[in-house]
């Protein structure tokens, strides 16, 4: 059986070993379109290759995959966040799970994940065609599947799995609609948020953390830590955001009312109890003398400023109505985004194949037998910790097995 990849990042490397093993005398080809593989693993997490996540802080999928977290759900039955920590010892790669429980391989160096897939792919005798970009699939009478390339190459094979990762435009993945594929018009999915407010960005540098981003009027909200920067705000409490509120900030042309608690999830009512025990306790300290909730002085300074609050004056002299506003910004801080940023570890969008148009239980086409998708092509994204990665290890085991077996 002669199995084709078409994309050779992670997933794509973890459809090849998986069909391999699964399926000794297949024959197994990878195509990339560009002169590496696996580029995009080798600046993940900052280099150091987030490889995965622990799941431990995760009680819904939903919270780590705003879209495809049912298919996650099932298909992590078969290839689970712990199968992948297990696979990658197994084959010579240590790996920790740090505090924020983002796991990474010891070395603290994606290479060693990317030597270990080159590793197993080598040893299976996986063959590596670089700079073959895909243009059509079509399925020939006999009920193989007759591969197209830019470079005028046209190669025929048993099963194809698609690997591509996301596409930044659907017309990338026109040849899948030709085929009969619905997809899901494709949107960036992890960015930044850039906010033109002058005073605001000369805390750049601050971070606080948690604090909670939502967008006002929906139900989209996020926790985590906020970093402040020279175009607006990053960090993970914005990164998650902008995941969960993808679509709906590209239908807004990422122009949107923006909300932060800068007090994380204390409610109104305790921030405002604080508020008032700390004036009691320090009637004659000065406002800019103590920043309450452990916030960072230049951010406190900055609140009491955009309030037209004196900082030297003392607590004790302060009423009801400040107090009330105090409180009011510290939980409900807002601002306007006015465009997006670019995260650049990671470059996610959601979207692409739409998961109707998928076996649930194989990842094979429904239009096109003996074809099938793996990792970030298909319409499944997370949020930031390693998440993405999982999908692609998942999905690329599935799919190996799946196209091996048929």
């Amino acid at each position: 059986m002669d199995i084709a990849i078409i994309g050779g990042g992670a997933a794509g490397f973890m459809a090849a070993i998986t069909a391999r093993r699964a399926n000794p005398a297949s024959r197994v080809t990878i195509f990339e379109r560009v002169h590496k593989v696996l580029a995009k693993v080798e600046i993940t997490g900052g280099g150091r290759c987030n490889v995965t996540n622990s799941f431990a802080a995760i009680t819904d999928m939903k919270q780590a995959y705003p879209r495809g977290h049912k298919l996650m759900k099932r298909l992590m039955k078969v290839f689970s966040h712990e199968d992948t920590y297990r696979w990658f010892e197994r084959y010579g790669v240590p790996l920790v799970t740090q505090e924020d429980e983002c796991v990474f391989p010891k070395a603290q160096d994606s290479h060693v994940i990317i030597d270990c897939l080159v590793r197993q792919a080598r040893e299976l005798e996986v063959t590596v065609c670089c700079r073959h970009r895909l243009t059509d699939i079509r399925r020939v009478e006999d009920g193989r599947l007759e591969l197209m390339f830019e470079n005028g190459s046209h190669r025929l094979f048993h099963r194809a799995i698609v690997t591509t990762g996301g596409s930044p435009h659907a017309r990338g993945l026109e040849y899948l609609t030709r085929l009969g594929h619905e997809i899901e018009a494709p949107v960036p999915s992890l960015f930044t948020f850039n906010i033109r407010d002058r005073a605001f960005c000369n805390l750049m540098g601050t971070v606080v953390d948690p604090v909670v981003t939502a967008v006002p009027g929906t139900k989209m909200r996020a926790q985590g830590a906020l970093l402040v920067t020279h175009w607006g705000v990053s960090g993970p409490a914005v990164l998650k955001l902008s995941s969960y509120a993808a679509h709906w900030l590209a239908e807004h042309e990422y122009k949107a009312p923006f909300a932060v608690s800068w007090t994380g999830e204390r409610t109104r009512q305790e921030v405002e109890e604080t508020l008032l025990q700390l004036q009691a306790a320090n009637p004659r300290k000065q406002l800019g003398t103590l920043h309450p909730f452990g916030l960072p002085s230049r951010l406190w300074l900055y609140i009491l400023n955009k309030l037209g609050l004196d900082a030297v004056k003392p607590w004790g002299e302060i009423g009801r109505k400040t107090l009330n506003r105090l409180t009011e910004t510290l939980v409900n801080d807002q601002y306007t985004i006015a465009g997006k940023g670019v995260f650049r570890e990671e470059f996610v969008t959601c979207g692409g194949v739409s998961l109707q148009s998928v076996n649930a239980k194989t990842l094979e086409s429904k239009v096109c037998p003996g074809l099938f998708f793996a990792g970030e092509v298909l319409d499944i994204d997370a949020i930031t910790g390693g998440f993405n990665l999982q999908v692609a290890w998942t999905t690329g085991v599935v799919a190996g097995q799946c196209a091996a077996d048929c």
